[in-house]
């Protein structure tokens, strides 16, 4: 009966606009009472995004499920991903939805208002697992914002599209460019590469932080005071 009350939705909102169709006229096209409608739907702007509900319930059960040592910044994209996935389901729907929206100033309203809880949902995981760091909060914000405007951008031009062309492949390269700014991924080993030795005939191994653009007479100085040993002039 939802799907039912959905496509009848969509069926009148493209033969006479969105405006001029009214809950009656779905739930007489759909074959059902006004009762029904509203027992799925709370209002006619809720039927045009049907699945969001859902997707935010499976992202937040997501994050929170997530294992302690799992890597913040990919967890909140592969959470994001779940939004691209719920729209690739239907890929006719998700471009007519798509336009509809961008007729009507009250469903654009409504997406931002649902995009607005997706990002709330990614930065109340980030701010949890940022606690403990200087500027958590803002680092949990931003990261939280960047991941919904790559999701977005690419994500958009593949409605642009009319859904022609492999959406996933867009998202994750916009995705990845958020991990590759905001992530701290490991470093592999390589196969059969050898271990650092250590024991008192093994050479010490020293690792400098820096900041970025630092002089490299800074860097050298910072080298020296490490190991002892200053500079001849």
């Amino acid at each position: 009966m939802r799907d039912a009350l959905v496509a009848a939705a969509f069926q009148l909102f493209l033969e006479r606009g969105y405006e001029q169709t009214t809950v009656d006229d779905i739930v007489a096209l759909a074959g059902v009472g006004r009762r029904s409608f509203f027992r799925y739907f709370p209002s006619k702007e809720d039927v045009v995004f049907p699945d969001h509900e859902r997707c935010l319930a499976d992202m937040t059960a997501y994050l929170a499920d997530s294992p302690e040592d799992a890597e913040p910044v990919g967890r909140v994209c592969a959470a994001a991903r779940m939004v691209l996935l719920m729209y690739a389901e239907n890929p006719a729907f998700s471009v007519q939805r798509y336009r509809l929206t961008k007729k009507v100033p009250g469903l654009r309203a409504s997406e931002l208002s649902v995009v607005w809880r997706y990002e709330r949902a990614l930065a109340a995981y980030l701010r949890e697992r940022f606690a403990g760091r200087p500027d958590g909060t803002l680092q949990a914000d931003v990261i939280a914002a960047s991941v919904v405007a790559a999701h977005n951008n690419a994500l958009r031009s593949w409605l642009r599209s009319d859904g022609h062309g492999d959406a996933t492949t867009a998202v994750d390269h916009a995705l990845d460019y958020v991990k590759s700014a905001f992530g701290t991924p490991p470093v592999p080993r390589k196969e059969n590469e050898p271990q650092l030795e250590s024991g008192p005939d093994s050479e010490d191994v020293v690792v400098v932080v820096s900041r970025r653009g630092a002089p490299m007479w800074r860097v050298v100085q910072e080298i020296e005071s490490l190991l002892g040993t200053p500079r001849e002039n």
